[in-house]
């Protein structure tokens, strides 16, 4: 059975470090993220690793992995998903995520999802969407 469900994060750290290229260029740069959780998901200090590719000071696209313990509709347990996303000039950034199979642990253990956030700069808490399936609710 399908559930769909929402809530949001709020971004807790935010470390980016650069790998290569030129400020204001194409530029490569790693951020360790921490964030928390509420709504459906409830996780506090979340492990979120982005490799970020910058086309300019403003433009770009990342990809990420972010390691999520607490609880997911009240069941408890751990997962990771994995992020790709793009930003543009106008500060808008949207992603797509899913988790990665096998990566689910505990009361969680089989979830299968993707799911969605649109995050504005300069706004800490975000909305996310969670479409997914949980073999033990099956039935």
């Amino acid at each position: 059975m399908t559930h769909r469900t929402s809530g949001t994060f709020t971004f807790a750290h935010w470390d980016e470090k650069p790998v290569a290229g030129a400020d204001g260029g194409a530029r490569i740069a790693h951020a360790a993220v921490t964030n928390d959780y509420a709504g459906a998901v409830e996780a506090a200090g979340t492990s979120c690793e982005y490799t970020i590719a910058y086309t300019n000071d403003t433009v770009g696209a990342f990809v990420g992995y972010e390691y999520i313990e607490g609880t997911l509709d009240g069941r408890k347990g751990s997962f990771v998903v994995e992020q790709r996303g793009s930003f543009g000039a106008d500060g808008v950034i949207e992603c797509s995520f899913s988790v990665l199979p096998g990566s689910a642990t505990g009361e969680l253990a089989g979830l299968t999802g993707t799911g969605t956030f649109t995050a504005k700069g300069g706004q800490s808490t975000t909305p996310y969407t969670l479409v997914y399936d949980l073999p033990a609710l099956a039935g």
